[in-house]
């Protein structure tokens, strides 16, 4: 596990403020060079700490704004490769993660509407292996962020 120091961790803050600040405005916030820069954040991308850069979408702005999170109980030993490859075939479903507890997987899915979501989910509860699902509808975000670099006091 690569270690990062406190610019590292600065560099990062800023990155996550905004990715499409310069080397030389991150410089300035960090008091390196903008060449420094560049090399730690290339350090930061080949050591997997960065995974890279992205634009952030509202997707109720792309009218994907009805949400729910469902847990997904399989029949049987099903290995989490397998629970990817029943819910990649989906695009309803924008993240997916096993958990411990009575649920094998959770399931975070996005839809235009309540009934684009209902049809999503008939189709999840159609996959082979899938048991039983719970769901549980969003209705608001309280709070959303990207975790922070900086340390915890």
């Amino acid at each position: 596990m690569l270690r990062v120091d406190s610019i590292d961790q600065r560099i990062v803050s800023q990155l996550v403020a905004d990715a499409r600040s310069s080397y030389a405005e991150i410089g300035k916030v960090v008091g390196l060079s903008a060449p420094a820069v560049k090399r730690r954040v290339d350090r930061l991308l080949d050591k997997g700490v960065l995974r890279g850069f992205t634009a952030v979408v509202d997707p109720e702005a792309l009218g994907w704004g009805t949400e729910a999170f469902v847990e997904v109980r399989y029949r049987g030993n099903v290995s989490p490769g397998q629970i990817r490859a029943s819910l990649e075939p989906l695009p309803e479903v924008v993240a997916a993660y096993t958990v411990s507890g009575a649920a094998d997987a959770i399931v975070h899915l996005r839809a235009a509407d309540i009934h684009h979501l209902e049809d999503a989910l008939e189709r999840l509860r159609g996959v082979d292996m899938i048991d039983r699902t719970v769901s549980t509808v969003v209705l608001s975000t309280l709070l959303e962020r990207s975790p922070t670099p900086e340390p915890r006091p």
